[in-house]
């Protein structure tokens, strides 16, 4: 099955992740969404957010990550372009794979 996977790239301090993982799973009800808390990633800006055993920050990098049909995503991703910056979205397109259809 054809799918568009969205990510959006975010900072752990900013707490829009909770937002968007609340909205993708009660409102848009998207197929999957997984967030991932990077150990260090830096920006636009240049400021490198990074984690060590000595220092455990709370503001690493964050992706959301979710995937539904192609149209369903673009709808999701206007959405999601009112709560952040619409340049810490990308899209693209991949393939949902199914056992029950035959696919391996």
């Amino acid at each position: 099955m054809k799918v568009t996977v969205a990510r959006v790239y975010l900072h752990e301090s900013a707490n829009a992740h909770e937002k968007i993982l609340r909205y993708l799973h009660d409102e848009a009800q998207v197929c999957g969404a997984t967030l991932f808390r990077g150990i260090s990633g830096f920006g636009r800006s240049g400021e490198v957010h990074t984690s060590s055993l000595l220092t455990l920050s709370l503001d690493l990098p964050v992706v959301v990550e979710f995937f539904d049909r192609p149209e369903r995503v673009a709808e999701v991703v206007k959405h999601i372009c009112t709560l952040v910056d619409p340049s810490h979205i990308l899209t693209f397109d991949a393939t949902a794979h199914d056992p029950s259809n035959g696919d391996a």
